[in-house]
């Protein structure tokens, strides 16, 4: 008894969880309903980073999807609709941002850096180059001498 007791308030607690991820939304027709899932799949969900709102559980993704619906029972077009996202979020909520002024940074820092760090090791390598063979010719007559017969003592 207890045991049938403990799986049936543990199916309780899992069917709770199961129902709290899931939106229904009633749409006129297929076109409507493909026009929302682009939606939420181009759009980011704000705090869970690197996740759209058609797959986060988080409930402001909850929020924008219902925010998305609402826009698109309005008669809304997508483009209206992501602006309006990007007017409350900022370029962020995209998964693609435009390259603008803003976003100069996002779209060509990395690169910027990539160039930037092959430039240093460059840098580096050259000066140790010209390290290594400048040293050589800083010694005297004597000191080549000396150099020459240990390296010579070596190899035999």
């Amino acid at each position: 008894m207890k045991r049938l007791l403990a799986v049936a308030l543990l199916g309780l607690t899992l069917c709770g969880v199961a129902r709290a991820a899931i939106d229904t939304y009633e749409f006129p027709d297929e076109g409507e309903r493909q026009r929302f899932r682009d939606l939420t799949t181009e759009l980011r969900c704000p705090k869970c980073q690197n996740q759209d709102i058609a797959d986060s559980n988080a409930p402001i993704a909850a929020d924008l999807r219902k925010q998305i619906y609402e826009q698109l029972k309005q008669g809304k077009s997508d483009d209206q609709i992501v602006d309006y996202m990007v007017a409350r979020y900022g370029d962020f909520v995209r998964y693609k941002p435009p390259v603008n002024e803003r976003t100069w940074l996002l779209w060509f820092g990395p690169a910027a850096l990539l160039g930037f760090g092959v430039l240093v090791i460059g840098v580096m390598v050259a000066r140790r180059r010209r390290g290594a063979s400048g040293a050589a010719s800083t010694l005297s007559a004597e000191e080549q001498a000396r150099l020459n017969q240990l390296l010579d003592n070596q190899d035999k």
